[in-house]
């Protein structure tokens, strides 16, 4: 059975892709950083019947990621790499005058390095799973400017081109940014603080979007949901 990596894969879309996969049967390995979290998600996917192998912790720990790629080996194989653990940054957004380097940094951490890390040290069982795939999150904000998005965006533009270049330096490799569009997650609700956020799309509905880019692996490159947004039909 094809064997995937997805972090934060508790909730929001890392868990809807998760549920999708173990309805295919997939090999599940998740993380998150909080362990209660995930073990409800993993019991839930074990449920649909799904071999789950849950590791809890932050992806911007070394000692977290040594552990992720200890347990992928010990699987035998890896045919997917899903970076989908973010972090927003403060909540409230503040513009770019106002943000805290610290706290900048910190989001660099989790949504470029950490993904970098997690690929350099997965990189030679996605190749010998013969054609292997990476999908980075990505985000609207990486390439629209938007007043108190900056720090978040910036992530996730250095993350696209990161993906970008991982792609001409791995043809044997499916390399994809993919960008979800806004949707009813807890971080969209950390955009937003206080207000309704109940009409954005539920991730699963973006989901079939993200499966057709498995499915059919177009060339290497950035993908939005709009772009997969029909639906394939036998």
């Amino acid at each position: 059975m094809p064997v995937a990596l997805i972090t934060g894969a508790s909730r929001g879309l890392g868990l809807a892709l998760a549920r999708s996969l173990a309805a295919r049967s997939w090999t599940l390995v998740v993380d998150a950083r909080v362990g209660s979290d995930l073990d409800r998600a993993a019991v839930e996917l074990r449920g649909l019947g799904a071999d789950v192998i849950a590791v809890a912790g932050d992806v911007s720990d070394p000692a977290h990621r040594r552990e992720l790629h200890d347990v992928v080996r010990e699987a035998g194989r890896l045919d997917l790499l899903v970076n989908n653990a973010s972090v927003l940054g403060p909540s409230p957004m503040p513009g770019l005058a106002d943000y805290p380097v610290a706290e900048l940094a910190r989001a660099y951490e989790v949504n470029v390095l950490a993904p970098l890390a997690l690929v350099q040290s997965t990189l030679p069982l996605l190749v010998a799973a013969g054609r292997g795939a990476i999908v980075d999150i990505s985000s609207d904000a990486a390439v629209n400017a938007y007043t108190g998005w900056g720090g978040y965006g910036s992530t996730k533009a250095a993350l696209d081109h990161v993906t970008a270049t991982l792609a001409a330096e791995q043809p044997d490799l499916d390399v994809y940014a993919f960008d979800p569009g806004d949707m009813n997650t807890v971080l969209h609700q950390d955009a937003f603080p206080g207000e309704d956020i109940s009409d954005r799309p539920d991730p699963a509905t973006v989901v079939p979007a993200l499966l057709r880019l498995l499915d059919e692996r177009p060339a290497s490159g950035r993908y939005t949901v709009g772009d997969l947004a029909a639906v394939v039909t036998s």
